[in-house]
C-alpha cells in the first residue's frame, strides 16, 4: 500500500507540473497573439504603409517582420510602430525595400521634400499610435501637426498631468525637433 501511495504521489506531482507547464505557454501564446493583432492593427492604420505586404510573427514578445516596403523609411516606420506597443520586447527588422519606380520618379523631382513629408508622417503617425495604446492619454482627442519636424499638439486633455503626459510622449518621438503645445485642459 505503501508503494502504491507514493506511485500516486509521484503521478500528481508529474501530471500537475505538466499541467503548470501547459498553462504558461498557453498564456505566453495568448500574449503573442494579443501584441500580433495589435502589431497588425497599427499597420493597417498608417496609411503610408501597405500592410498587405507585411507580415508579422511574435514569439515570446519579439516580432519579426516580414515581406516588402517601398523606402527605407517605410521600414523604419514599420519598425517604430511596432517597438512602440505594450508587450514588445525586440523587432527584428526582415522586410525588404523595393523602390518602384513610381517613388524613384517622385523622389527625383521633389528631393528633399519628399523625405521630409513621409518623416513629418512618420512622426505624426508614431505619437498618435503611442498615444492611442497609453491609457493615461485621450489619443483620438489630441490632434497631431508636424511640420519639418515641428509638432503641434491642439485638441483638449482633462488634466494637467494628461497635459504633461502627451507633450512628454511627442517629444521623446524620434525626429522631432520641437513641441508645440496648444493643448486645453477641459475639466468633466
Amino acid at each position: 500500500m505503501n508503494t502504491f501511495n507514493k506511485t500516486m504521489i509521484a503521478a500528481l506531482v508529474i501530471g500537475a507540473t505538466s499541467m503548470s507547464a501547459q498553462a504558461s505557454n498557453w498564456e505566453n501564446e495568448s500574449k503573442d497573439a494579443w501584441i500580433d493583432g495589435k502589431a497588425e492593427t497599427v499597420l493597417l492604420m498608417n496609411t503610408n504603409l501597405n500592410n498587405f505586404d507585411i507580415n508579422t510573427d511574435v514569439k515570446n514578445g519579439k516580432v519579426v517582420l516580414t515581406g516588402k516596403v517601398d523606402s527605407e523609411l517605410d521600414k523604419e516606420l514599420a519598425e517604430e510602430l511596432v517597438l512602440s506597443l505594450d508587450g514588445v520586447t525586440a523587432v527584428d527588422n526582415k522586410l525588404t525595400v523595393v523602390k518602384n519606380m513610381k517613388s524613384k520618379a517622385a523622389s527625383a523631382d521633389k528631393g528633399d521634400s519628399v523625405e521630409s513629408d513621409l518623416t513629418d508622417a512618420k512622426i505624426s503617425t508614431v505619437i498618435t499610435t503611442r498615444y492611442l495604446f497609453n491609457s493615461e492619454v485621450g489619443g483620438t482627442d489630441i490632434d497631431v501637426d508636424t511640420d519639418k519636424g515641428v509638432v503641434t499638439l491642439k485638441g483638449t486633455v482633462k488634466s494637467d498631468a494628461e497635459k504633461q503626459l502627451a507633450v512628454s510622449i511627442a517629444e521623446n518621438a524620434e525626429d522631432v525637433r520641437k513641441v508645440i503645445d496648444e493643448l486645453k485642459i477641459v475639466a468633466e
